[in-house]
């Protein structure tokens, strides 16, 4: 990859999404840690403590992320698993909840820290765990979702960026043929009997037509 892409311009070329997780993860992943900008708790799902981690594949116009999705370098602590299992139980006993999450960019970016964290999880007294991804890293690597099926407590959130191959390049910045790895997630996902939804950004016409 000549250019790291950041956010979407007028005139950017589209990225392979794929490439930019590669990139990415050189930035963001070391041995079994991964970066990390807070840690906290919110009221989604009925109340989750949460890893807000660093660094995406996709540059969605919609996206609610700050900077430390475009500039991973400049944002975010280096993390080992127990380190963010920690943080995590830590926040959940603060505010009395009973289920954990990473979200903000791509938390399965850096596999080997999340597979970890998991294994933490799993031995746990937590009931649940929800990863949310936009699922291009499940899309190519199904042994990455194999891996997944020996827990019980992920849960997984698949978000659908929109309709078309076409729309996908205009709102992610990525190549119109990666538009559809979130459903060779889906179907792996299935074939690994994990737990999952899917959410698709269909309820603003901006962003999804009817069709």
């Amino acid at each position: 990859m000549e250019k790291y892409p950041r956010y979407v311009t007028p005139d950017h070329e589209y990225f392979d999404p794929v490439e930019l997780a590669s990139e990415t993860e050189k930035i963001i992943c070391r041995n079994h840690s991964r970066k990390y900008t807070d840690f906290y708790a919110t009221g989604v799902y009925g109340g989750i403590a949460t890893g807000y981690t660093v660094g995406c594949c996709l540059r969605c116009v919609f996206c609610w992320v700050d900077w430390s999705r475009d500039f991973p370098e400049k944002y975010g602590e280096f993390y080992s698993a127990e380190e963010a299992y920690a943080y995590l139980k830590a926040t959940a006993k603060k505010f009395k909840v009973n289920k954990l999450r990473i979200s903000g960019a791509e938390p399965t970016l850096c596999k080997q820290h999340l597979l970890r964290l998991l294994e933490l999880v799993e031995n746990s007294d937590f009931n649940i765990f929800i990863l949310e991804t936009n699922g291009i890293k499940f899309g190519i690597d199904k042994d990455y979702v194999k891996q997944l099926s020996r827990f019980t407590k992920p849960h997984i959130r698949v978000g659908l960026k929109a309709g078309t191959p076409e729309g996908f390049a205009e709102r992610t910045g990525s190549l119109p043929e990666s538009y559809e790895l979130p459903y060779k997630a889906i179907a792996n996902l299935l074939d690994a009997n994990v737990s999952f939804h899917v959410a698709s950004m269909s309820a603003d016409g901006r962003f999804m037509t009817e069709k």
